[in-house]
């Protein structure tokens, strides 16, 4: 999946001229969290964040006069002042994957998508990326999680595979990970149904070890020191 299927189009954008009070009005209104800024080329030249906005915004530990007035005085300042340009921008055929992990390792809540010349043509939220999972992994529609230990090595992914088809499931999706124990992998299969007793009896009877999904991400979820 790539991000031009899933990045938000319909943009409301402002210029760098724009002051920081009218921006903010902007954001307000729209509920929005992120402002692009463009240039008379619709060239990318910067981003507003509500952070960036917050950052600006005065001490509320000042006197409500003092406050008032300092208030009044940055509201007035261009948007150019604050918005942030040295920015990390993606393309639109970047994959989903590789955008979550920049995301990731960057902590950004968005990024802009622009084509080679630098021309704005989206942008892509966290949000979508949860939405864009959450299609691809089927769990949109109700369903059971199971976690199941497996023998790493060749073959067990089809042992599991074959007991739900036998039993006529429809599968979400299916994910596997490492587990601490060096000879094991989880599977981790999204069945479109509640009624999983027969596929658990068949998988135990086969050698694997079924386990609580959440008990296996607080298990496998790294420890903060004391």
């Amino acid at each position: 999946m790539f991000v031009i299927e899933r990045m938000a189009t319909d943009l409301i954008t402002i210029g760098p001229d724009l002051t920081i009070g009218e921006a903010k009005k902007i954001m307000s209104e729209n509920s929005i969290r992120h402002l692009p800024v463009i240039d008379d080329e619709g060239l990318l030249i910067g981003i507003v964040t509500d952070r960036d906005m917050r950052d600006a915004m005065p001490s509320t530990l000042k006197k409500k006069a003092d406050y008032e007035k300092t208030l009044a005085t940055i509201k007035n300042y261009k948007i150019q002042d604050i918005m942030t340009r040295d920015l990390l921008t993606i393309y639109p055929y970047y994959t989903i994957q590789d955008t979550l992990l920049v995301i990731q390792k960057k902590k950004v809540g968005a990024l802009p998508v622009v084509d080679e010349e630098g021309r704005l043509k989206g942008i892509l939220s966290t949000r979508d990326l949860l939405t864009a999972f959450v299609n691809v992994m089927g769990i949109d529609e109700p369903g059971s999680l199971l976690c199941i230990l497996v023998e790493d090595k060749r073959g067990q992914m089809k042992k599991v595979i074959d007991i739900i088809t036998e039993e006529n499931i429809s599968l979400g999706s299916v994910l596997t990970a490492k587990s601490w124990s060096e000879d094991k992998r989880a599977i981790f299969p999204y069945l479109h149904t509640n009624n999983v007793i027969n596929v658990k009896k068949k998988l135990v009877d086969i050698g694997c070890e079924l386990i609580d999904p959440m008990k296996w991400y607080l298990d496998h979820s790294p420890q903060k020191a004391d």
